[in-house]
Order: structure tokens, then sequence, then C-alpha cells
């Protein structure tokens, strides 16, 4: 079975066409958002966006990161790059992670790898600037992840794969 892309390939249907498609879908009727409604929340983007990744040969994870106690009360970190308190205050790992498949080119053409990706979720309407400090934090991640290769984006476009 074809993955859209490979169709599209096939048929030779310009990139820029296919995006035009998937923003002309993805953004019928949203215009004038309220972002309280929570058809435009953080939570439903993300749903929106692990959807589209799927058929785009992305796979995400969801990445809480946090702290509770235990049983006898000594606190328990979890999440990536939340070793304690003051990293997660400087760098911020992202909501989503997960694995992008690329083909390499040209000197390992055929091969297939596993690029990491990730994407830290905003509301619909979302803009920059609503909390600097922790944005900051958020940018420390993803510029992080894209200096090593890896694909990291901050966006409220479920499509934004």
């Amino acid at each position: 079975m074809l993955t859209f892309e490979q169709w599209a390939t096939r048929w030779q249907i310009p990139p820029q066409a296919l995006a035009e498609l998937r923003q002309m879908y993805a953004t019928a009727g949203l215009e004038g958002l309220d972002t309280r409604d929570p058809l435009n929340s953080e939570a439903r983007v993300q749903s929106e966006m692990r959807l589209s990744a799927a058929g785009k040969n992305v796979i995400l994870f969801r990445n809480n990161v946090g702290a509770l106690l235990d049983k006898r009360g000594v606190p328990v970190r979890y999440g990536l790059l939340n070793d304690s308190k003051a990293v997660n205050e400087r760098i911020k790992s992202a909501d989503l992670v997960g694995i992008r498949r690329r083909l390499i080119v040209p000197a390992d053409v055929g091969t297939i790898i596993g690029q990491f990706c990730s994407r830290e979720v905003k509301h619909r309407g979302w803009k920059p600037g609503e909390d600097k400090q922790r944005e900051g934090a958020q940018m420390e991640w993803a510029s992080l992840v894209n200096s090593h290769g890896g694909d990291a984006k901050i966006t409220a476009d479920p499509q934004d794969l």
C-alpha cells in the first residue's frame, strides 16, 4: 500500500500543492477562533497533530514532564530532561516526541533512518511571547534537538510536521 506522499510522487503532484491541500482542509472554518473553546485547546491540537503524523511517516508520543511524591514522600521526576527543578526551569522538553522515517540521499540511497522529532504544542491562536520564560526554556530544547540533526518546533498547527 502506498503512502499519500508516494502516491503524490507517482502522479508528480508538487509538494507545494500537497501542502496547500493539507492547509485548506486543516484550517477550513477556523477563522475568528475563540481560543477558550475546547476545540481550540492545546490538548485538541495535540490530538490532531498525532493523527496527522500517522499519515506522514511520523510517530509521536506524549512526553509528560513533572514530579510526584512516592509512597515514602520522596520526589520522583519524570519526562525527558527533567533531572532536577533547576534543569527543568532552564530547558523544557516538548509535549510530543517521536520518530520520523527519513530516506537518506545521495550516499546512502535507499537507507531509511529514524529521525528524532519533537513538537511543543500550543493552543490554536497562540502567538509567541505569551510566556517568555517558559517559551525560552522550550526554545532551548528545540535548539538542542535541531543542533544534533533532529527536527523540533514550537507550533499551534496540527499539520506542522
